[in-house]
């Protein structure tokens, strides 16, 4: 059983310090000789932080800041996302504020869509899969996942397993969607990240709401199953978080440690049993065939 820290801040000032205690509870420690590090924030379309949409620029801010103090003021890191099929990394870069953090925090930004890959093969399920493994993250000596906490039609919920789907270059990803469980199982087990560090800050669920969450595990599945829990989701409805289990990349039980997961289960915008419902339907026209994806 995996631990899961969960830390409560009251506002954007105390981030750094959200940061380290949430590592702490978990006993993390950082990896000897550590120079290249790589983040991967949620940039999945253009929508401001304050949506609860995407990954807030002064987390990763805090992030970097308390990297630096632990390790070295010279570590190397690079803020990464692709290419998606109706978003672009040059203008999300700059509309949700990572052109400015880049230049502010001395990082770089890298497209993984642009950088130099290597093919690699993967087998979930006894099903083979081959993808593109950007360069950045296979030369990284420590990888860190930043994502979000939202609902999706497709997997009913998005975190750290789902936020690695992002690292895939290839820009058409709709492609995926008929085997998307499966495909973001194998993303995650040609491209493993080390840790994962959540920014609850603002969190979308129904609607947005100020959360004032920080959640850390070195475990994926648990991970995602926690945040699954704080959705009002069953872990072991969602079929991704089982398959990784699975595929040996941890464990849907895990033991929180810090704050009561309640206390936050208890703010978190549920869906409705309509939402719920519209969903379902969204979720089976599009693996059915009924309804068709533009993929441009």
């Amino acid at each position: 059983m995996s631990l899961v820290s969960l830390v409560k801040i009251k506002s954007e000032t105390e981030i750094k310090k959200g940061i380290a205690e949430a590592l702490n509870l978990i006993q993390y420690s950082w990896p000897a000789g550590t120079e290249k590090i790589v983040i991967k924030p949620n940039m999945c379309y253009y929508w401001d932080y304050s949506t609860g949409q995407t990954t807030d620029p002064r987390f990763v801010a805090g992030l970097i800041e308390f990297i630096r103090e632990e390790l070295s003021s010279n570590v190397n890191i690079s803020i990464v996302e692709s290419d998606a099929s109706a978003m672009r990394c040059k203008y999300a870069f700059r509309f949700l504020g990572y052109e400015r953090l880049a230049k502010d925090c001395g990082v770089r930004l890298v497209n993984l869509s642009e950088d130099v890959c290597e093919k690699v093969k993967v087998t979930v399920k006894n099903e083979d899969f081959e993808f593109a493994v950007p360069k950045t993250i296979k030369e990284a000596d420590l990888r860190i996942n930043v994502p979000k906490i939202k609902f999706l039609s497709h997997t009913k919920i998005s975190c750290a397993l789902k936020n690695i789907f992002g690292c895939n270059p290839e820009p058409k990803k709709f492609q995926y969607h008929p085997k998307l469980d499966e495909v973001i199982v194998a993303l995650n087990k040609v491209m493993k990240f080390d840790v994962h560090i959540l920014d609850g800050l603002i969190v979308s669920g129904r609607h947005p709401v100020k959360l004032g969450l920080i959640m850390a595990s070195k475990d994926l599945a648990a991970f995602d199953s926690a945040a699954a829990r704080i959705a009002g989701v069953s872990p072991k409805s969602v079929r991704h978080i089982m398959l990784a289990e699975t595929e040996g990349l941890g464990s849907h039980k895990f033991a929180s440690i810090g704050e009561d997961l309640r206390y936050f289960a208890k703010l978190f915008p549920k869906r409705r049993l309509k939402d719920k419902f519209l969903s379902s339907a969204y979720t089976f026209a599009t693996k059915t065939g009924l309804l068709k994806v533009n993929m441009l």
